[in-house]
């Protein structure tokens, strides 16, 4: 392996590491907030990728689950910090 492709192994591991807590992040604020959404996982198709960029897929819910989700959002904000 090349060093370039050892650093590009390098990021696309750290790239899923990065999505997987992120997903474990989002996945316990819901449940601070009482809300649970079965499906969130990282999307399978986007990690088997030779070159990782997951995706997160949050799945389906109920309308209740959504309306949950409506209340505890904050409005109007449109710039994600970070």
């Amino acid at each position: 392996m090349t060093a370039s492709g050892a650093t590009g192994k390098r990021h696309s591991v750290e790239c899923v590491r990065e999505a997987e807590e992120t997903v474990e992040q989002l996945r316990a604020a819901l449940r601070g907030a009482g809300i649970t959404l079965p499906s969130l996982r990282l999307d399978p198709v986007t990690v088997g990728r030779e070159a990782p960029c997951p995706l997160v897929e949050l799945g389906r819910c109920s309308v209740e689950t959504a309306a949950r989700l409506a209340v505890v959002l904050p409005p109007g904000r449109e710039e994600v910090p970070g």
